[in-house]
């Protein structure tokens, strides 16, 4: 009998050993992923997606409703600011993308030509264009809510630059700014159901972005609305089914992506006791998820993996800021910006037009303190 017993116990201990020897060996695996960094070599490199685009009309999806053959114009008729890049939403965070790197580099090579851009295309006449769209008739809830929140980013972008180009064209962009901002303010109280797909709609994403800009520009009737709205949306959610992600099509966590504008709100305590129900899983330091993986980047959709490895990153930490309980998180940031940054550039223009904001915005996201 002692003999059994001996054996069950020596076998249990090899077990055990063997977990730990396992979870060991994923917990370094995350740790020694390489850390990504936007220096300007890599700044270099990646601006040359925005110029590639913001100034190419066609292709281009309009996402237009016609009441007439009034309507019936070019792209850039249409949207003298924001015609490129395919399509309305991707112009406007490709012209964030050239502003957050002159912001943070001010030896790019190609410098002159991107302030020259911005001045020639975020004109005082050029915006009034712009605004005149959205009150056309059949145009009130054009880009809701996910272009809505890159031009909030944008204005965002171009109020922390401190150079006399981005005061200019933040000037210009202000009446868009507001007309966005009263968007939002006008919208939001009416949403009963927070949309939770991995898309353009996204509450969350929509509502993340609108906050930063509330938070930088001191808005505090839009910060206000925002905070209410997500308490109200996501404050009960339990439990969310991560291992359903990604879907086909995804280039955002519905997951994930609430959890960050939660991190935004809530105090960490708060913050803590909310996500602990949300999704336990974080708090497991071999916590691991695999990485969106793209088939054919030529197709449109199918390349949307690659934005959600970004925007993954940007959630993983933004959640992880200032919780050091959830530093592992970081290192699965990594691992998701390490697949997809290498294939975005001198790649086929179905990605290339729109997911060089999202390497930046990730890249922009890692603490390298």
């Amino acid at each position: 009998m002692k003999h059994i017993v001996l054996l069950l116990c020596f076998f249990i201990f090899c077990c055990n050993t063997k977990k730990e020897k396992n979870a060991d060996n994923v917990t370094a695996k995350i740790e020694n992923e390489k850390i990504p960094t936007l220096n300007l070599e890599q700044a270099n490199r990646l601006a040359e997606l925005p110029l590639a685009c913001v100034g190419t009309e066609y292709p281009n999806k309009l996402g237009q409703t016609l009441g007439s053959d009034d309507d019936l114009k070019s792209p850039k008729t249409l949207h003298p600011t924001f015609y490129g890049c395919f399509d309305w939403h991707s112009a406007v965070h490709g012209h964030w993308s050239m502003v957050s790197l002159l912001r943070q580099f001010q030896d790019l090579e190609k410098q002159t030509e991107m302030q020259s851009w911005l001045v020639q295309s975020i004109s005082k006449e050029n915006i009034e264009k712009e605004v005149a769209y959205f009150h056309g008739k059949h145009n009130k809830t054009y880009e809701r809510t996910y272009g809505w929140a890159w031009l909030l980013k944008l204005a965002e972008e171009l109020h922390k630059w401190d150079h006399s180009t981005a005061r200019e064209v933040e000037n210009n962009l202000q009446p868009l700014t507001d007309l966005i901002v009263n968007k939002y303010l006008e919208f939001l109280p009416k949403l009963n159901y927070p949309i939770r797909v991995g898309e353009h709609p996204n509450t969350a994403f929509g509502l993340s972005f609108a906050y930063d800009y509330a938070v930088t520009v001191g808005h505090s009737e839009l910060k206000a609305v925002i905070e209410k709205r997500a308490k109200d949306f996501y404050m009960d959610d339990q439990d969310c089914p991560l291992e359903w992600e990604p879907s086909g099509f995804d280039f955002l966590s519905p997951c994930l992506e609430e959890a960050a504008l939660m991190k935004r709100i809530l105090s960490k305590d708060e913050f803590m006791a909310w996500v602990n129900d949300f999704l336990p899983q974080l708090n497991n330091e071999d916590f691991d998820i695999e990485v969106g993986k793209v088939s054919d980047r030529t197709d449109g959709k199918l390349v949307h993996l690659d934005g959600v490895n970004f925007s993954r990153a940007w959630s993983l930490n933004e959640i992880a800021n200032g919780i050091p309980e959830f530093d592992h998180l970081k290192n699965l940031a990594n691992k998701h910006i390490n697949y997809s940054l290498p294939s975005i550039v001198g790649d086929s223009y179905e990605g290339g037009h729109w997911l060089g904001s999202f390497a930046i915005y990730a890249l922009n996201s890692i603490d390298n303190d």
